[in-house]
């Protein structure tokens, strides 16, 4: 039976948008794969890895009739990407064996059952379904991601805050020693829900949403107690959720500071690069020195090198000696596209606060560094 025959660019895309949750190694071997349905000329590409449910639905010829299988995801995409993207290919399933032809190209793999594919139990009660551009959504995780703990502990860090409510959301990072924080208004009201979402289904999210200036596709969202669903482009993406309770961010974003600079992103973003070549492996720290007029960055190693960075300002505050890792201000600064950012600081002791002029939406707190 032929249960595909389209362009090679086509297949590769929709297997491409299913496979990021695929990991090369499993305790399960089936989870390397991907379960194919096929229903007359449409195909249904599925991928779990217990927690994470991506599907994709795409309409790619072949025979009439129905049919279920799992074939390699890696496998079968490496071949793909091999081929030309011209290129006519086809998929043909013959017991317990999968071919792929591709031009005088032919390639034989393995399937396993269908029946033994662990499908994501999906709850039964998902909430009310909101929608938001795809654009919009993938603004807001660009803005906060990076703040995201890794293998923390604290397991509720290892992801990102959701919040929805009124027609505001909000979605909040932090690892401890910085929070991100990037807001933006929905068309609707909404009632209020606040979930976090695994650091795995949040770069998956970011991987897959389109966010073309011309593209004004929305992502539609539900949520259950432990489940999220996402409906885009296609695809349903079903998620498990983190638990446990957030840290209050209202409280870690410091107010009414004492002094406010506003400078280029850019300049600041290059010289604090080239600050960090000379930080030590380990603590990665520089030196910001502000007084009126001029900021000066500065750094140290180890091996007794230093380098001093400096850049005229307006600012006519008291002078304020602080240390910060270096990573947490460039992973803010290359985050952001604007022009101008806003430094709001109280003392050498406090904790530093990023914004954008004229935009509330966005907030980066990072804890300063004893030098």
């Amino acid at each position: 039976m032929i249960v595909l025959k389209a362009n090679q660019d086509q297949v590769l895309g929709a297997l491409q948008a299913v496979s990021g949750i695929v990991e090369r190694r499993h305790t399960l071997p089936i989870l390397a794969n991907v379960l194919i349905r096929k229903t007359g000329s449409q195909i249904e590409f599925t991928t779990s890895d217990l927690e994470i449910q991506v599907r994709t639905t795409v309409e790619l010829g072949g025979d009439a009739g129905n049919l279920a299988t799992t074939v390699a995801a890696r496998k079968l995409i490496d071949i793909l990407r091999s081929l030309p993207a011209d290129q006519l290919v086809s998929l043909t399933s013959n017991q317990n064996k999968m071919t792929l032809q591709g031009g005088k190209s032919r390639f034989t793999l393995q399937t396993l059952p269908s029946d033994d594919f662990p499908l994501v139990q999906e709850a039964a009660d998902f909430g009310p379904a909101f929608s938001v551009p795809q654009k919009t959504l993938k603004g807001l995780i660009n803005q906060v991601h990076f703040a995201m703990a890794v293998h923390d502990i604290r397991y509720y860090l290892n992801g990102i805050l959701f919040v929805a409510e009124g027609k505001s959301l909000t979605l909040v990072a932090t690892d401890g020693h910085r929070l991100a924080l990037a807001q933006a208004d929905l068309d609707a009201d909404i009632p209020k829900q606040e979930v976090i979402l695994p650091r795995k289904t949040v770069l998956e999210l970011q991987r897959l949403l389109k966010d073309g200036k011309d593209d004004e596709a929305a992502i539609e969202m539900r949520f259950a107690g432990n489940q999220a669903k996402f409906s885009f482009s296609g695809m349903e993406f079903v998620t498990k959720l983190v638990e446990g309770k957030f840290p209050d961010y209202n409280r870690v974003i410091p107010k009414n500071h004492k002094f406010r600079l506003t400078l280029g992103r850019a300049p600041l973003l290059a010289s604090l690069q080239r600050a960090a070549i000379l930080t030590s492996e380990k603590f990665k720290a520089v030196r910001l020195t502000f007084e009126p007029g001029l900021l000066s960055i500065a750094s140290s190693n180890a091996e007794q090198e230093e380098a001093k960075e400096e850049i005229e300002i307006d600012y006519s505050g008291d002078k304020i000696e602080t240390g910060f890792n270096v990573t947490y201000l460039m992973d803010a600064l290359s985050n952001m596209s604007q022009d101008m950012v806003c430094i709001d600081l109280n003392d050498s002791a406090s904790s530093a606060l990023l914004t954008i002029p004229d935009d509330n939406g966005f907030k980066y707190v990072v804890m300063p560094m004893r030098i």
